[in-house]
């Protein structure tokens, strides 16, 4: 029975571990000169929706669902800052519009997770035997 409990979870593990994966690669490559103009307007856009509804969408699905206030002030966060960050780092602008869809991102990455959980077989809670 214990065997079973820590293969449940073994899932929400890895989830939390893709999203600090995701966060260091984030960090690590905003910082980098090429990053300037890497994703051209208006592609640059999509890439901050993609970004923010993917760290969301694993942070939400790691931490729980009833986490889920709480993981979209991080990821709204995580976006100011990297605003801000960009205000700093030569060839790169801090903007509104990013902020935007960062927050429409992490919308969508927080219902895509809460709809996945309510599929057969794509979600088994905490605690429960497999």
């Amino acid at each position: 029975m214990r065997q079973a409990v820590i293969s449940v979870s073994l899932p929400y593990r890895f989830a939390l571990l893709l999203a600090l994966a995701l966060l260091s690669l984030f960090i690590w490559g905003g910082n980098q000169p090429e990053a300037a103009g890497l994703i051209p307007s208006p592609w640059d856009k999509l890439v901050h929706l993609a970004w923010f509804a993917v760290l969301a969408g694993l942070l939400h699905w790691g931490l729980g669902l009833r986490r889920g206030v709480w993981v979209a002030v991080f990821c709204v966060g995580v976006g100011l800052w990297d605003e801000w960050r960009q205000l700093s780092l030569p060839g790169r602008s801090a903007g509104f519009d990013d902020l935007l869809f960062d927050a429409i991102g992490i919308g969508v990455g927080l219902m895509l997770a809460a709809l996945a959980c309510r599929v057969p077989g794509w979600h088994v809670r905490r605690g429960q035997s497999v």
